[in-house]
């Protein structure tokens, strides 16, 4: 019986290596594969928080779902809704390939997008997930607080394991 996608939760953290990589972490690079058809991870910049969100090719499937659903909210609403921006806004993502081990080079234009320098917390989110900058993270509000949490622990635990190197 082969795995079916699930969806992407709990936490990870990852550390940029001296060759410039990151590492998916396992649980993510699993999810990854079975929600793409050639291991390539998609990236692209959160439409209101200061972060990445990741995903496999097969979310693009979604995406006239999702439009449908905006535009309907904000008709429901009375708000503006330009789906040609925001169609755009869904399908500007990058991807790039990862090896075996999860490594992949982020592009400086989409670390750029996501303030992303020397280490990365990601959060599972059900049909994706984001990729913060720790930092970031820590200047987000309350409704984040145990991302926030794990990401401390996470990172203690990640340079604590680098300095032993």
């Amino acid at each position: 019986m082969s795995e079916v996608f699930q969806g992407f939760s709990g936490q990870a953290f990852s550390l940029r290596s001296e060759k410039g990589r990151f590492t998916l972490p396992p649980a993510f690079r699993n999810a990854v594969k079975l929600s793409t058809v050639d291991r390539k991870l998609c990236l692209t910049k959160h439409d209101k928080w200061d972060c990445l969100v990741g995903f496999g090719m097969n979310r693009v499937e979604d995406f006239e779902t999702i439009l449908d659903r905006e535009e309907e909210a904000a008709y429901k609403f009375g708000r503006d809704f330009d789906r040609d921006t925001r169609a755009m806004q869904l399908h500007s993502f990058e991807t790039m390939p990862f090896d075996d081990s999860g490594r992949f080079i982020m592009p400086d234009f989409v670390k750029d997008l996501g303030k992303i320098e020397d280490a990365l917390f990601f959060q599972g989110a059900g049909k994706f997930f984001t990729v913060w900058n720790p930092a970031k993270l820590y200047e987000m509000g309350p409704e984040m607080a145990m991302p926030k949490a794990a990401c401390r622990a996470l990172e203690k635990e990640a340079l604590a394991k680098g300095k032993k190197k």
